[in-house]
């Protein structure tokens, strides 16, 4: 899939666990494709190259989760199956629709509404096929463009977003820069495979590494080299820095948990030294009550009052 024997020093430069050759670049090529193809959310706009539907697609996914999306574009596509019925609709008839399915901004279903009306006028009907002539749509920027002409014309650049550059931060420890992630997602898409590659990298965000990562759950393609499954650190773009484990209330929410398995019942003023040695003052009794309470509620202790003492037990 890759040309080059090595490499390339700028991509290396700033992807520092991506192989450094060509063989093992397709191995990464080669492993998320099997991947996705062996099994992927099956969204309907994934089963069509229609750019029109697609574009629809892209559309109303803009900030509305995937799962509404569904129900909304399929109705949208039985009101106005193609871009020729779009552009003689109404427009007050298609924000209406947008407005009634909670699709977001308005102006959305208006630039929609246009950009079929171009196709119509402008371009005889025939979407245009690259990225760049699809930006001439209104409402179409570049990653809608982008998008549209990877998945219905197999013609697009890789798609650069939030779960990409996730992705790439992680598996190939890429630094939090536009041009960075743009090079490197650039250099990784194999030639002319945007429409399965797009697909199953922005999978790979939506399933396996999303802001808590599912690396062996989905089965991530990309463990044998991931530089955060190495390391443990799942930090991103998106995804702050997690708190330092130490004197965290994670590891007292395990400690509580922990010195309750090895006694039938506690007091609670008899668990909170040994929960921390400074038991006492902010730590105290106002805290620990908090602590096992929460763990009450999440199923793991049972909490009693006994007259003038509160008793922790584990939950078995």
């Amino acid at each position: 899939m890759t040309d080059a024997a090595s490499v390339p020093e700028e991509v290396r430069d700033v992807a520092p666990a991506l192989p450094e050759d060509a063989e093992g670049v397709d191995e990464v090529q080669r492993a998320l494709v099997e991947w996705y193809e062996a099994d992927h959310r099956n969204f309907p706009w994934r089963r069509t190259d229609d750019a029109y539907e697609i574009l629809v697609s892209e559309v109303m996914s803009q900030q509305t989760q995937l799962g509404r999306v569904v129900e909304a574009w399929e109705a949208f596509l039985d009101r106005w199956p193609t871009a020729a019925d779009l552009a003689d609709a109404d427009r007050s008839d298609v924000v209406g629709f947008w407005t009634s399915h909670s699709l977001g901004y308005n102006n959305r279903a208006k630039y929609l509404h246009e950009a079929a009306r171009q196709v119509e006028e402008e371009y005889g009907g025939t979407f245009p096929e690259s990225p760049d002539e699809l930006q001439e749509l209104m409402g179409v920027g570049p990653y809608t463009a982008n998008a549209v002409a990877s998945f219905a014309f197999n013609n697009g650049d890789a798609v650069v977003d939030t779960n990409v550059k996730r992705v790439l931060h992680r598996a190939f420890d890429v630094p939090d820069d536009d041009a960075a992630f743009e090079t490197v997602a650039q250099y990784v898409m194999p030639d002319g495979e945007s429409r399965v590659w797009n697909n199953a990298i922005m999978e790979l965000g939506g399933v396996a590494c999303g802001k808590t990562p599912q690396c062996d759950e989905a089965g991530c393609p990309w463990r044998a080299w991931c530089h955060a499954y190495e390391t443990g650190d799942f930090t991103a773009p998106d995804v702050p820095t997690q708190p330092s484990f130490e004197g965290s209330r994670r590891q007292m929410r395990g400690r509580v948990v922990r010195i309750l398995g090895e006694y039938d019942e506690l007091a609670l003023d008899t668990l909170g030294p040994r929960v921390r040695v400074d038991y006492g003052g902010e730590y105290g009794r106002e805290w620990l009550r908090e602590l096992v309470d929460d763990l009450d509620s999440d199923g793991l202790v049972d909490v009693d009052e006994r007259e003038a003492e509160t008793v922790v037990r584990l939950r078995r």
